[in-house]
């Protein structure tokens, strides 16, 4: 029936090819691997097909926001997600105290990517990512740099390469978290000498809320707002590319209306937002910018946003039933605690 389809069977990784002795060969120069161990790793490594055509379809890029937002802003998650953190406060607090980032976006992070830690991902990481440094030409470079990575990881780490699972992109633990972000942002907060992203929920709170520091996140800052605009006017303004070269006072010299009243100077941004009933506008800042340095999707951004806020917003009323107020556009904004 595969074949039928076009899709061939899982293969073993042919150490004969120039690319993989190249690679093995790298790592027992640059790290001193053993090269009959590393190997016999890459020959355990089987290259999956269905990798391949799962990152030819990722669902930022085959879904419209509203279509895209049907899957993560639902009543079960949100409920899922209230208690979640309920069962969680104390850890969640603690996080949020050694890395100023806000339990609502811890958990929301989570239950977009995991459902709060309950899908982790089936593939084997080591499958997934020599699959695609290898087989997946239009991104070659940068998986084969992950995979350098989890070799790494796994040698440091004392994680066995052959058990370790993930997404289709290798992606790992409750966060999922590449090789080179688990290495880079992991936190051990238990101090018990390794970050684990699987098991250990103050590591895994910790460590999101350590890679939002890092990339610059601003405690009680808003992440986006609902915006009107002139079209005319906004021409130049993309809404799906974005970077922090506009502000507040740009955009509003552009005739751009919209709330709070941020900084002049803050760094702003238009958010093109696909709607049943056509195009409209969000304004995002900085916190959203972050957000999408966790995946650079604006709608991942958006839909991490509002799940965050419904989450807040049930926890801090004891967990009444949803309203329907949070299932349409509104204005989203990051309380201080």
């Amino acid at each position: 029936m595969l074949s039928l389809l076009g899709i061939t069977a899982a293969r073993s990784m042919d150490l004969k090819r120039h690319d993989v002795r190249h690679f093995v060969s790298r790592m027992v120069k640059q790290y001193g691997f053993d090269r009959r161990e590393l190997n016999a790793l890459m020959r355990s490594a089987q290259s999956q097909p269905l990798i391949i055509d799962a990152m030819n379809r990722p669902a930022e890029k085959a879904r419209l926001w509203y279509e895209y937002r049907q899957i993560f802003i639902t009543e079960k998650r949100i409920r899922d997600g209230v208690d979640f953190w309920v069962a969680h406060r104390d850890e969640l607090n603690k996080a949020s105290e050694l890395t100023g980032v806000e339990p609502e976006f811890i958990v929301a992070i989570l239950g977009v990517e995991t459902q709060y830690g309950r899908q982790t991902g089936r593939y084997r990481v080591l499958d997934a990512l020599a699959t695609l440094a290898f087989d997946y030409p239009a991104r070659s470079k940068f998986f084969l740099s992950e995979l350098e990575q989890f070799l790494l990881l796994t040698r440091d780490a004392a994680i066995d390469p052959l058990t370790a699972t993930g997404s289709y992109a290798g992606a790992m633990g409750a966060p999922q978290f590449m090789p080179s972000s688990y290495r880079r942002f992991g936190y051990d907060a238990t101090g018990d000498g390794h970050v684990d992203l699987w098991n250990n929920w103050l590591d895994v709170f910790c460590s999101v809320g350590n890679y939002f520091k890092e990339h610059g996140w601003e405690r009680g800052e808003p992440t986006m707002t609902e915006a009107s605009a002139d079209l005319e006017q906004i021409a130049a303004f993309d809404g799906r590319q974005f970077d922090l070269s506009e502000t507040v006072a740009s955009l509003r010299a552009n005739g751009v209306d919209f709330d709070p009243a941020q900084a002049p100077g803050a760094a702003a941004f238009m958010i093109a937002v696909d709607n049943p009933d056509g195009l409209h506008w969000r304004v995002g800042f900085k916190n959203f910018y972050v957000i999408t340095r966790y995946n650079r999707s604006a709608l991942y951004a958006m839909a991490a946003t509002e799940l965050a806020m419904a989450l807040k917003q049930h926890v801090s009323s004891e967990r009444l039933p949803v309203p329907n107020a949070i299932r349409g556009a509104q204005v989203f904004e990051v309380l201080p605690p």
